[in-house]
């Protein structure tokens, strides 16, 4: 269906963006070759990285006319194949659209450029006193176009949900190469089909964001982390339960298993507290005042030790709360350290159901001889499935790992989840989504990306199967 990239194609993208910004050797070619998802590859026949909408205007007419497929591509933090290039063609990458455009203190609003790096528009806004809560575990190296793309979450959401709630503008290259804008710096907007939204967390396969407006919230001037171990998984997610029906929304309530907590300290070479405790939460509680947030420690304290914590550490000063937050934000990195091959999932059920998954879970690794390591976000359902190939042959690992994906899917299904909280489907869950959907809305959503894109040149083979 798709053409190749020949010569003349190379040429005529070096006269769209320059010479210097289109690349076809391999070496070059190589880390845009995969994104974070373990063993899923895809090689780009070329890369461009233009730095204008009027430049990805004509890349994708370009495409349309050859019938090119093209890949867009942020920080390749993505945990399921999103910006990877499966049917070749040419990768579009926006690293080099990096502006922060406006801080608008008036409106409480940030316009940025998709390459933008998370982590360095939260310290923007925070050096003038404002607040863009979404912090994926990537932050530090992913780009907001991505976390768009992805719809991404992080340990936050539980207090003030996830990038889709900040989103009040975009600016967007269609497949055909139309420029278009969705919302702006609006508070209410009813105009019409929320197209808007639908960009969001579309996985790069509708349209390429140029522009974004985002939402920010007055800075929390006052913060307390909290540590609790378990011994009892089931202890914990009753305790999620119990803080909630208190009135009392925490920022984050992380939590993580024990065989999470020790690949996280044979990578960091140091004791985690409380590591033989079969779970831990964090619980981070965020606000306006250092005495108002005294008196949601005082509940959530004893909330937590009614509940059958084992202790209840507190930490008040930024070198504290870190060394708590240290384990758990080095566990991406310590699944790969402890396994290098491995493969992770992120099902989301209801909070409640989270003790019912981890034994479902449990039960599915020892019958299929399979490590696992969970950990992720208690607080809204969103567990993080890791399985680890040790010395498990490539015939045995691709046979269980396949086995227990199908049956990891049934289990969240079944207990009234979902196949993805925040990873997306990208190229390694479409298989899956009629299973998890039903026929009828993955047949509107085929129509939907046909509306947009007829010629399926954008990030052809991922989320849909077109048929």
């Amino acid at each position: 269906m798709y053409a190749r990239v020949d010569a003349d194609i190379v040429k005529r993208l070096e006269e769209i963006v320059g010479p210097d910004n289109v690349f076809t050797d391999r070496e070059r070619l190589e880390p845009y070759s995969h994104d974070e998802t373990p063993e899923l590859e895809g090689w780009p026949e070329v890369v461009v990285k233009p730095i204008t909408a009027q430049e990805i205007s004509e890349i994708l007419k370009l495409a349309n006319e050859r019938l090119v497929p093209v890949t867009p591509r942020g920080g390749g933090q993505g945990l399921s194949g999103g910006s990877v290039p499966v049917n070749a063609g040419i990768v579009l990458s926006i690293e080099r659209m990096n502006r922060i455009l406006e801080i608008d203190h008036r409106n409480m609003m940030v316009a940025v450029e998709p390459g933008v790096i998370t982590g360095e528009l939260h310290r923007a806004v925070e050096t003038e006193g404002l607040f863009y809560p979404p912090d994926p575990a990537s932050l530090d190296s992913c780009f907001i176009g991505g976390n768009i793309a992805e719809g991404a979450g992080g340990p936050r959401a539980v207090k003030y949900g996830t990038t889709k709630d900040y989103v009040c503008g975009l600016e967007v290259v269609l497949p055909s190469g139309v420029i278009s804008k969705f919302g702006g710096k609006l508070v209410k907007d009813v105009m019409g089909y929320n197209l808007l939204q639908l960009m969001v967390g579309s996985e790069g396969t509708l349209g390429i964001v140029t522009k974004i407006i985002l939402r920010l919230l007055p800075l929390p001037k006052a913060q307390i982390d909290l540590l609790v171990p378990y011994e009892d998984f089931q202890d914990a997610a009753d305790t999620v339960a119990a803080i909630i029906a208190q009135s009392l929304i925490p920022t984050a309530i992380e939590f993580m298993d024990k065989a999470s907590v020790k690949a996280a300290e044979s990578l960091l070479n140091k004791e985690v507290p409380y590591h033989d405790a079969e779970a831990q939460l964090l619980i981070q509680l965020t606000g306006a005042r250092q005495e108002d947030l005294e008196n949601d420690l005082d509940v959530v304290g004893e909330v937590c030790l009614d509940h059958g914590a084992l202790d209840v550490l507190v930490a008040q000063d930024r070198p504290t709360r870190d060394r708590l937050w240290e384990a758990r934000r080095s566990l991406i990195e310590a699944m790969k350290h402890e396994s290098p091959i491995n493969h992770t999932e992120d099902v989301s059920v209801p909070r409640s159901e989270i003790p019912a998954l981890i034994r479902g879970l449990r039960e599915l690794g020892q019958e299929l001889g399979l490590s696992t390591c969970c950990f992720g976000h208690a607080g809204d359902g969103n567990v993080h499935v890791n399985f680890l190939k040790y010395d498990l042959s490539d015939e045995e690992w691709a046979r269980r790992t396949a086995e227990a994906q199908r049956r990891l899917y049934d289990l969240a299904l079944s207990l009234g989840g979902t196949i993805t909280g925040e990873h997306g489907i990208g190229a390694i869950r479409k298989d899956f989504l009629v299973h998890a959907m039903g026929e009828a809305p993955v047949e509107i959503m085929r129509r939907i990306k046909d509306a947009f894109d007829p010629n399926r040149i954008l990030n052809p083979g991922k989320v849909v199967n077109m048929m």
